[in-house]
């Protein structure tokens, strides 16, 4: 698809120090790029464009393949929960009530009930669980939507990384044993690095948060959390255990083999894509621009033929035709014939972060060759051959190479601290800072609240897939350390 503004001859200028001006970067991309447009009229809501929307979609294609493939089934739920179903679940209320929206009419018609815009779908679901689960023979019961979710955000808005309306997949899903939904929180885990890490590569700590910060009516909570480029923390797709609770509201019961009613155990799982796109332009991109993943790349592989006037059919012509044999081999591939200059080409398609672009003009038709450039080395180099597997080939690597500078860059921003200070220095540094801590259940909220208040930083909690020892003392208080735990900046 070309892009409309580009067709019109709108001049585009992009060059901006990503690591030193994230926030101008970010906002600048998102425009430039034409991945969203903010002029929508009601704050916090904006519009989702051709070129995101694409990336986005092949990453639903890839989380909901790996969902079905771990025995999830689809469904679509309705967008709107009665009241009385929130009242059900007390915890669960008061921790999204300040955050949904209301619907009190239907034309002009008070309802006598009002429904909520779901924030989340646990209320929603669950009571028509509670009429689909009646034996053990029903279990796993594992369930899977993708959603748009409406939370009223009081906090600044940003497109993908906070706003009022976002998508996301969510599953929820219900197991006969508390060891069965216990497992499904790995798995979960095991999903989100299928995800961002393996395919998209971004890399991610999986912390099971403090009692305090985590899910209205869990059990406890894992998040995974990203570090974007101004060393704020992103939190990323989340997995709760939610015990018995939300069964014994809704009245989710199984018939065991022994013919006694029991309430199922439940987890729920939420990856937000939308979000998940922002760590991605933010962690592979650089001060030219998007770098996209060859695997989402709306275009994989940009062609542009250069040519004279008198030539000029002769090398469209050739281009049309490597077009034709990468897009019948699966390839997305475009050519941009348009009437730019081929360096306004180039600089286009490289903000817009491509990862793959064919030149070639008369000399590559005569020598059967054609010159490939690298978006992430920005390199050139001229090739031969079957170019449907040389670019198989090269988006792969280029898959690798990212996930490998995303990843070395990330273990360097994890350091140890012994003391307060150096977590101050750590976070200010836009560093993850990892330490000793009191306790992340309710005995360690006053330490935390400390670390908010004088380091506007956040205790995001302590390592869910390997068991890191405390020794010593508290960063705060003093007290003898029980856990390791990661602190710094967040959105």
């Amino acid at each position: 698809m070309m892009e409309k503004g580009r067709e019109e001859g709108k001049k585009i200028t992009f060059n901006i120090n990503k690591n030193e001006k994230f926030s101008e970067w970010f906002s600048d991309i998102v425009d430039k790029a034409e991945l969203a447009d903010l002029r929508y009229n009601i704050k916090g809501f904006i519009v989702f464009r051709p070129w995101a929307v694409r990336c986005m979609e092949k990453m639903y294609d890839f989380l909901e393949e790996e969902l079905q493939r771990k025995g999830h089934e689809p469904a679509w739920f309705p967008a709107v929960i009665p009241e009385k179903n929130f009242k059900l679940e007390g915890e669960h209320i008061k921790g999204f009530s300040p955050q949904v929206f209301w619907i009190t009419h239907a034309a002009d018609t008070e309802l006598e009930e009002r429904m909520a815009m779901r924030p989340t779908s646990e209320t929603a679901m669950y009571q028509m669980y509670s009429l689909w689960i009646r034996s053990y023979k029903d279990l796993p019961f594992k369930m899977y939507q993708r959603a748009q979710v409406w939370r009223y955000e009081t906090k600044a808005t940003r497109p993908f990384i906070r706003s009022r309306e976002f998508y996301w997949v969510e599953g929820h899903d219900c197991f006969s044993t508390e060891k069965d939904a216990e497992a499904q929180v790995g798995e979960d885990i095991d999903t989100t690095e299928y995800l961002m890490h393996k395919k998209l590569g971004v890399p991610f700590l999986a912390l099971k948060r403090p009692d305090w910060d985590k899910f209205p009516g869990a059990v406890y909570t894992v998040g995974s959390d990203s570090l974007m480029p101004d060393g704020r923390i992103i939190q990323q797709p989340s997995t709760h255990f939610l015990g018995q609770g939300f069964a014994k509201m809704f009245d989710i019961k199984f018939e065991d083999k022994d013919g006694k009613d029991k309430y199922v155990w439940q987890t729920c799982y939420g990856p937000a894509i939308s979000r998940i796109f922002a760590s991605v332009i933010s962690v592979h991109g650089d001060d030219k621009g998007l770098i996209l993943p060859y695997c989402i790349a709306p275009v994989q592989v940009m062609i542009v033929p250069i040519y004279t006037t008198e030539n000029k059919a002769k090398v469209v012509k050739g281009a049309r035709e490597i077009e034709k044999e990468l897009v019948n081999n699966g390839i997305r591939a475009k050519v941009d014939d348009s009437d730019n200059r081929p360096g306004e080409k180039f600089f286009f398609w490289e903000m817009k972060g491509v990862p793959l672009r064919l030149e070639l003009g008369e000399k590559e038709l005569k020598d059967k060759s054609l010159v490939l450039f690298t978006r992430d080395t920005v390199t050139k180099r001229t090739v031969k051959g079957k170019i449907n597997e040389i670019i198989k080939k090269e988006g792969e690597a280029l898959d690798e190479r990212l996930k490998k500078k995303a990843d070395d860059n990330f273990k360097k921003s994890i350091v140890d601290c012994a003391n307060f200070n150096e977590v101050k220095k750590a976070v200010e540094s836009k560093k993850i800072a990892r330490c000793n801590f009191c306790s992340i259940d309710k005995d360690g909220e006053k330490c935390a609240e400390k670390v908010e208040k004088e380091l506007t930083a956040f205790v995001r909690g302590v390592r869910y897939d390997k068991i890191e020892k405390a020794s010593g003392k508290c960063i705060v208080c003093g007290k003898s350390a029980k856990h390791v735990v990661y602190i710094a900046k967040s959105y």
